[in-house]
């Protein structure tokens, strides 16, 4: 199975105190380095928006910061 890579910065954090429930917000990069570039002529629009209610997984995320996110179709 092929898996599709791309490489998205952490935009925004939202923290809903009240319903203790927390959103990741992501876009492609686009500039910053060569690498970034190859990736922007590969995936050049989108955006990842993830929801989470465990802590743990959300100190993983930091607002500048870029990920690798790699889709692969279940079997």
């Amino acid at each position: 199975m092929k898996k599709v890579v791309a490489k998205f910065t952490c935009d925004k954090i939202e923290q809903n105190e009240e319903f203790d429930y927390n959103t990741v917000i992501l876009s492609p990069v686009y500039s910053g380095s060569k690498e970034n570039e190859t990736f922007f002529n590969l995936t050049p629009a989108g955006k990842i928006e993830m929801g989470t209610v465990n802590k743990e997984a959300l100190k993983q995320f930091v607002v500048g910061k870029e990920y690798y996110v790699t889709f692969e179709a279940s079997e």
